[in-house]
């Protein structure tokens, strides 16, 4: 203890650089969640030691982030792809990724802090070493803080506005100093170089591309997208006449359209719009089309042309040189919706057993504000579970009526942790269930495969079926009895797959 006082090392095990070494070299390679959780205890305390040097501080909060990446990785891997984790799962994921995305954020905005705090340099003499870091530490605060609006949009809720206070003050502190264009390398291990600049942008475009009308893995799917195409985008002090978004980086707002101006000039104010990436993003459509995945493009993995076609489309609309318009016209309404959720509640309404509702699974009860000719926009007063998310089959019944109709929620975003809005594309306004058996079976109600038949018609003789997920095949046709006539159903294509659900066309024939 002694020595303590005449020594310039804080009084911390991660200060020895010995025991640092010895605690990344410790990690278990093979427990993921086990590494994560360990690397966020001790970022958790370094927040409560005082006693670093700046320059200290983040060569050991840099050196514990390096090491746990591919962790990083895998958890969020776990996350996005397991196709069935418990609902405790999911939230032990969430949890242990956004925790530590939140305390590695605090550690580098203390870092940043000194850097902005004139008086800090005599106080901290490690702040004057930590300056040729600064493009580096801005960059990976930015993207820290990032992360965690990523992870708040995987469950679709609020972003907590101070985010964007704080996104913004990393970024003009580099912009202050004069070095938010240079190149630095985000992470080792990483051929691309990144900006703080383009880190900022990243992050406001993110924001701006709707990705409340996606799906976790979809959501993931348009960030690595983002990060390819980000350069393409204009970015500035000054607004144009092609400038489609404003932020003030000085306040805690999200990114707005120009549609609504800025009350107060300021000089935080920074303008953006998709310059060249439109025309980029159409030719690498073009590509996904024919069946292919551009070789220069990193998704974070190997993916499917379909994954990743209905993901280039949505930002092919909300990255347009004019922001999207809505298709219909909305009405204003005020009234309840009862609402049952997932495929087999859905099957079962339609198959006209409603006699279930209020039984084994009671429906919610939803107040619609506004109807198009596509659907529904509903809010949400009690949000029950978790089960909502974007891509989720649900049936609803106005208030007062009979009808039954099918839909999917497209849109969903929370205002908190009990309020929610949602946007609902109507799928059918009448359908029925049906027992369906592969053509080349002997028919038999044990092997059926349960489906909706929407009745509305695509083209003459052609039919939408809903079906359990993995059930279509282009190589099968399917066979129903309805009214003691037997139809037979020829595949044509897939048209979507929802959270326990797929959509395909069938050309349809009576046989009898």
């Amino acid at each position: 203890m002694i020595l303590n006082l005449f020594s310039s090392r804080p009084d911390h095990p991660l200060a020895d650089p010995k025991e640092l070494k010895r605690v990344i070299a410790e990690l278990p390679l093979d427990n993921a969640f086990k590494s994560v959780d360990e690397v966020a205890g001790w970022l958790e305390s370094l927040a409560n030691a005082e006693d670093f040097r700046a320059d200290l501080l983040f060569d050991v909060v840099h050196q514990l982030d390096d090491a746990v990446q591919p962790h990083l990785r895998k958890l969020a891997r776990d996350y996005l792809h397991s196709p069935r984790l418990s609902r405790s799962e999911e939230k032990r994921l969430w949890a242990v990724n956004f925790g530590y995305w939140d305390l590695l954020s605090d550690l580098y905005e203390r870092c940043l802090a000194k850097l902005g705090d004139k008086e800090a340099g005599g106080k901290d003499k490690g702040v004057e070493a930590l300056k040729a870091s600064l493009p580096v530490l801005a960059a990976r605060a930015i993207a820290a803080l990032g992360q965690q609006v990523r992870w708040v949009e995987f469950r679709y809720g609020p972003v907590d506005p101070d985010l964007w206070r704080r996104i913004g003050t990393a970024y003009l502190l580099a912009e202050a100093a004069k070095l938010e264009q240079k190149p630095v390398q985000l992470y080792p291990g990483t051929q691309k170089t990144t900006t703080v600049a383009a880190e900022y942008l990243q992050v406001l475009v993110f924001h701006a591309s709707s990705m409340e009308s996606l799906m976790p893995l979809e959501i993931e799917l348009a960030d690595h997208l983002l990060a390819h195409f980000v350069s393409g985008f204009d970015f500035g002090t000054e607004a144009h006449s092609n400038t489609v978004y404003w932020v003030d980086a000085a306040l805690p707002k999200p990114p707005m359209r120009m549609a609504k101006l800025p009350s107060v000039v300021t000089p935080t104010l920074r303008f953006f719009a998709p310059g060249k990436v439109p025309q980029a993003l159409e030719e690498m459509l073009r590509i996904v089309e024919r069946g292919e995945i551009p070789a220069d493009i990193d998704l974070g993995g190997q993916y499917h042309a379909r994954t990743l076609l209905p993901v280039l489309r949505h930002l092919a609309v909300y990255w347009a040189a004019q922001p999207p318009l809505r298709e219909h016209p909305r009405h204003n309404v005020k009234t309840r919706l009862a609402v049952l959720n997932g495929f087999d509640d859905c099957f079962t309404i339609f198959a006209g057993d409603v006699a279930r509702v209020g039984k084994e699974h009671s429906a919610e009860s939803w107040i619609v504000e506004n109807v198009s000719q596509g659907g529904f926009g509903a809010a949400i007063d009690r949000l029950d579970g978790d089960w909502l998310k974007v891509g989720t089959l649900i049936s609803m019944q106005p208030d007062g009526g009979e009808n039954w109709v099918l839909g999917v929620v497209r849109r969903f975003s929370k205002d908190s942790a009990s309020r929610a809005n949602v946007g609902i594309q109507t799928l059918a306004r009448q359908a029925f269930s049906v027992e369906l058996q592969p053509r080349t079976s002997t028919f038999s109600a044990a092997g059926s495969i349960p489906g909706i038949r929407l009745s509305e018609e695509r083209a003459a003789g052609e039919i939408r079926l809903v079906l359990p997920t993995a059930t279509f095949d282009v190589r099968e046709s399917l066979e129903y009895v309805s009214n003691n006539r037997r139809f037979l159903l020829t595949p044509i294509e897939q048209l979507e797959t929802g959270s326990d659900f797929e959509i395909a066309s069938y050309r349809e024939l009576v046989e009898n």
